[in-house]
Parts: C-alpha cells; sequence; structure tokens
C-alpha cells in the first residue's frame, strides 16, 4: 500500500494493522526487540531516517523541513506488560503471560501514523520533528536511555499522550501543571530471631514486626502530611515464613509511594526509615529500607498546555481539565530538560488500564495522529517566529 495516498480509509486500516500486529506479539520492557525492528521497518517504508544512536531497544526517526529551523519531538512508549490477556479478540497476544494492556501499542501506531503524515507535509515543515518510539516506560526509566543516547539534544518542545479508555471517543483531557504523581519503590527488609510457633519468646517474630510496620506507615500519610496534600504508600507484597510452625527469621516487604510535590518527595524516605527504626527496636529486631527512585510528576507547561489544547478543539476533540493521577508517567523525565505537554485521549472501552480485559476503540487511532501531526507542525511555527523575533530562549 501507497503510505502516502489520499485514500484516509486505507491509512487508517494501515495503522490499525500495525496496532493489532504489535498487540499480537507484544514484549516486556528492554525487551523490545521485534516491535524495534518492527517499528524501524514502517519508517525505513515511509523513507523516514531514523538516528543512529546507541539505544538497545527504541526508535527515533526525523523528518526535517528547514534544517535550519527549530526541533520538536512527539513520543511513543512501546513495551508491553507481565499480563495475561483474557479478551475474546482474534489479535489477542500471542505471548503466554504478556499482554498490552497499557495501549502502547496505541500509541505507538498513533506516532507512526503522526509521522506518515508529517513526511507528506515535509517540504512546509518550518524545522524538525523527531519521532520517538520509547521503550521501557512501565520501569519508570526508560526516558533516562532516551536522554542518555542524546537522542533529544536540542529538542525545544515535547510532547506525548496516553490512552483513557475510560472515556469516550473523542475526549482529550489535559491540565496545566501536576498531571502524574512521582511514583517510588521501596523494599524492607525484617530480621528478627527465628524460634518454634510454641515458643515466641525465645525468639524475635519478624512478622509481628512487619504487621506493626504496615500499620504505622499510614501515620506518615495521615499525622504527618497536611490534609490538603495528596501522600500515598501502598504496602503490595509481603513474604515470611515457609510452614506453620516455625517463626521464620526475616519478612520481606514491597510496596510503593506516590506524591504530587517534590519537597514531600524528598522528605518520605526519612520517614520511612524512623518508622522501621522505631518500630524494630522496640521488638529488639532490624529493618532495613531499599529505596528505588522513580519518575517525577508530569509537569505541563503552561504555554504549551494552552497551545495543546487549542490544536484539540481545532481537531474536533471535545477538551476536558482532567484530575491529577497517583498513576506514573516517565514522559517526566523529558519535562525536566524540556518543556511541553502531555495529554489523555478517550479510547472508549469499558475497563482500565492494566486490567487482563483491557481493550479500545481503534476508531480513536486516526484523528490522534492527525492531531498529533498538526500538533508537531504548529509548534514548529510557533517557535520558529519566537526565534525570529528573539523573544524564544531554547531550553536546552
Amino acid at each position: 500500500m501507497d503510505i502516502f495516498t489520499n485514500n484516509e480509509s486505507e491509512l487508517e486500516q494501515k495503522l490499525i494493522d500495525v496496532r493489532r500486529n504489535l498487540h499480537q506479539e507484544p514484549e516486556l520492557s528492554n525487551e523490545e526487540v521485534k516491535t524495534t525492528l518492527k517499528i524501524r521497518k514502517w519508517l525505513e517504508e515511509a523513507n523516514i531516517p531514523i538516528l543512529d544512536l546507541p539505544l538497545k531497544t527504541g526508535v527515533i526517526g526525523e523528518i526535517s523541513g528547514n534544517a535550519d529551523g527549530p526541533i520538536i519531538a512527539i513520543r511513543a512508549d512501546i513495551d508491553a506488560l507481565p499480563i495475561q490477556e483474557q479478551t475474546d479478540s482474534s489479535f489477542q497476544s500471542a505471548v503466554p503471560g504478556v499482554m498490552h494492556a497499557c495501549g502502547h501499542d496505541f500509541h505507538t501506531a498513533v506516532i507512526l501514523g503522526a509521522a506518515y503524515l508529517l513526511k507528506k507535509r515535509q517540504e512546509n515543515l518550518k524545522g524538525t520533528v523527531r519521532i520517538l518510539f520509547q521503550p521501557a516506560e512501565e520501569t519508570g526509566h526508560g526516558a533516562k536511555s532516551i536522554l542518555a543516547s542524546k537522542g533529544l539534544d536540542n529538542v525545544q518542545a515535547i510532547f506525548g499522550l496516553h490512552n483513557d479508555p475510560l472515556s469516550e471517543l473523542g475526549i482529550l483531557g489535559i491540565k496545566e501543571g501536576v498531571l502524574t504523581a512521582g511514583v517510588d519503590r521501596f523494599e524492607i527488609e525484617v530480621k528478627g530471631k527465628g524460634s518454634h510457633a510454641a515458643k515466641p519468646e525465645e525468639g524475635i517474630d519478624p512478622i509481628v514486626i512487619a504487621a506493626e510496620i504496615i500499620s504505622r506507615l499510614q501515620s506518615i500519610v495521615s499525622r504527618e502530611t497536611k490534609s490538603s496534600e495528596s501522600v500515598v504508600i501502598s504496602v503490595t507484597q509481603i513474604h515470611g515464613g515457609n510452614t506453620w510452625n516455625v517463626i521464620p527469621e526475616s519478612v520481606y516487604l514491597e510496596g510503593t509511594v506516590r506524591t504530587f510535590k517534590e519537597e514531600i518527595r524528598e522528605t518520605i524516605p526519612a520517614k520511612i526509615e524512623r518508622v522501621l527504626n522505631g518500630v524494630a527496636a522496640s521488638y529488639g529486631g532490624e529493618a532495613r529500607l531499599i529505596w528505588h527512585p522513580g519518575p517525577p510528576s508530569v509537569q505541563n507547561d503552561k504555554e504549551w498546555t494552552h497551545f495543546a489544547k487549542r490544536i484539540a478543539v481545532q481537531n474536533g476533540y471535545k477538551v476536558v481539565e482532567v484530575e491529577p493521577t497517583a498513576g506514573g508517567e516517565d514522559f517526566a523525565f523529558y519535562q525536566q530538560k524540556i518543556r511541553g505537554a502531555f495529554v489523555n485521549i478517550g479510547v472508549a472501552g469499558e475497563y482500565g488500564l492494566h486490567h487482563p480485559k483491557y481493550y479500545l476503540n481503534e476508531e480513536a487511532i486516526l484523528p490522534a495522529s492527525y492531531y498529533f501531526a498538526d500538533i508537531a507542525e504548529q509548534a514548529l511555527i510557533e517557535l520558529y517566529g519566537k526565534t525570529l523575533s528573539g523573544h524564544y530562549i531554547p531550553q536546552i
């Protein structure tokens, strides 16, 4: 098929086929080798140059009009989740225990479609668009590998998306400022002294210590955080013991912390350690915190948020102001370096993200591709004009 046909239905079918192909062969974070090869092939078919970067997985294509103009980027993520699909679709995952339950296959198809549309408009582009297909978003650190590769050097604005299966087609959600939470992971190792379950006085019970730690951690939320602020501390795993009549030596806990303000986020590890040390010492045991910092919160730039809203209205979307979500998104790492905006696009599903029965309405793909093509083209015009007038200072 001629990718650059004027027949919209053919382009739409091409993008639906791309999405279904990816859905059938999902790959986990940092394992997206086949996915990367497919994306490279689809870009090469359209004669879109690919940057030569030190990336194990992931791709950045580039479309240049005025090579001396500004550079912007549009981003999709490409990894899947360790979830067994439970849908009855004809193109369900063929990989046991792995599924595109977060819709990254949709994101990839949308941004690929935008690339195809931008290629048709190449001669009129006032600068360069980098088409970013990022690995390992689900680990919270894939964006760091892209930044380290230098693939976004000199980029002056960046735009990304996530699908929202619980919003209808034609809905675009966005807000200025904080959009997602900062996401951190923790592990806790509790050490006691093993003994016979009938003689607990001869040991130090790490299960009792762990139980009190779990309860006391919530006091950080309820008694050490202003009621007007949001902190979520969730213990999501607990492992200890291997039989019914033995008190074990140790217990392992794992969980996550979600915060919206960096100044609050920075205080949490010390508060957790204080709880661990106090509770463990009161029983004569020990507890150790292992902290894994993840992405900060997505912070949408004021000007680019208003710009993204305007382009959305021009494209027929109904724009709604969304509430911040405690979910995480490593797009935030880009925004620490580059101004930009992140949007949610309704895909009219029935089940939420990360659900084994997750699905989406594929009619959302082509309109979103046009939206991101227009965002890219118009952002270059905005930046080009500001650069000429001397009012714009690049971020990096």
